[in-house]
């Protein structure tokens, strides 16, 4: 008997306690509707407001540092510029430090060197023409034509009024406001001539880090393209900055022979316009050309047929044979995506509008063509 009462009991210790199951819920009952449907609400209103508030976090703090991205921007696309000089360099045998180290020594030549040629008379003709524009526009107003329209409008007037000596150090902030923005300017060159070289050196590291950030099935795919564009966005800055060259050396030569004053200032405002996509080559002949015509007559008739020669020069000859290998959009494209650039980044913002639809043309093609046709 003791022996079935001690069997019962090791049984009883073995047996697993039965398992409570939960009440099954109906799933078309209206109470669990209404707790799933509150539960969704509130999952979607969460995710909602966290979204909200890291997008105005995000725009505030874009707005507050936005010159500081500004330059950051305008380094990496200086270093794609400069990366087929490292990499040309490094082809002849050099490291890569050094091959950087004898670009940027390079640059600082130039720009220097550069700087000393341009600077002096650039900045004695640049105040002697603000000083002497209203002359000039009293020599423009003696045109018959030009009188008759400046008597109907008053532009002339308004015009004399507007580029006086006072009125312009009001526009540049008085002494001080000059003062600033000249060392404004400076610590902007030294910080993006900095970030350049940083980008240059750490280039190859940088690049291999962003193409990680693709899944490992994506990733060749992804480094095919990336270095693709980055090849086109360098060629493509080189070559601007080639014609933009060009251009100022030619209306230099052409202002020296025609004997319009002020011809370092002007063939500057030629070579920094031409950089404009489209628009900019016009609005450098439009300077030249006035202050041709406030020169004399003959002159602004020169200015008129040396920029309608140069241009269909530059348009047909010039610009294809250095941009040939960069990039390849319409002019369409390219005068809507300057004007947005120059809205949005002003100035920056036209100069890397083309390379950047360059880009996202190249990536559509290779990727969103090809899975199209496939569906």
């Amino acid at each position: 008997m003791a022996a079935e009462d001690t069997a019962a009991q090791d049984e009883a210790k073995q047996a697993k306690p039965p398992v409570q199951r939960r009440p099954e819920v109906d799933p078309d009952n209206p109470d669990a509707r209404a707790a799933r449907r509150n539960r969704h609400v509130f999952v979607v209103g969460f995710l909602g407001g966290l979204g909200l508030m890291c997008a105005i976090i995000l725009t505030w703090a874009v707005r507050e540092t936005l010159s500081v991205l500004l330059l950051m921007l305008a380094a990496l696309f200086l270093a794609i510029g400069l990366h087929p000089a490292v990499t040309w360099l490094q082809r002849r045998g050099l490291p890569r430090g050094l091959a950087v180290a004898v670009v940027v020594l390079g640059v600082v030549l130039v720009g220097c060197g550069g700087l000393g040629a341009l600077a002096p008379p650039l900045i004695t003709q640049t105040g002697e023409l603000v000083t002497n524009l209203p002359g000039y526009l009293d020599e423009l107003n003696r045109n018959q034509q030009v009188a008759d329209f400046s008597e109907r409008y008053h532009l002339i007037d308004r015009l004399k009024e507007a580029v006086t000596s006072e009125n312009i150090t009001k526009a540049l902030g008085g002494a001080l406001g000059g003062v600033r923005a000249v060392f404004g300017a400076i610590f902007n060159v030294l910080t993006v001539f900095v970030l350049t070289i940083y980008f240059l050196a750490a280039w190859t590291r940088l690049k291999e880090g962003f193409y990680k950030l693709f899944p490992a099935s994506r990733r060749d795919t992804a480094r095919e393209i990336g270095d693709e564009i980055f090849e086109k966005i360098g060629a493509y800055l080189l070559g601007s900055l080639a014609i933009a060259f060009v251009a100022g050396v030619s209306t230099f030569v052409f202002l020296l022979i025609v004997g319009v004053s002020y011809a370092f200032a002007l063939a500057m405002v030629v070579a920094v316009c031409d950089l404009i996509p489209q628009i900019g080559a016009t609005l450098g002949a439009i300077v030249v050309v006035v202050a041709g015509f406030a020169h004399s007559p003959e002159a602004g008739i020169a200015a008129v047929i040396f920029f309608i020669l140069y241009q269909q020069l530059e348009n047909w000859v010039i610009a294809p044979r250095v941009l040939k290998r960069s990039v390849d959009v319409s002019d369409l494209a390219v005068i809507l995506s300057a004007l947005i650039g120059a809205v949005l980044l002003g100035a920056l913002g036209a100069l890397i509008a083309i390379p950047v639809v360059a880009a996202v043309q190249l990536t559509m093609r290779k990727i969103a063509m090809p899975h199209l046709d496939r569906i």
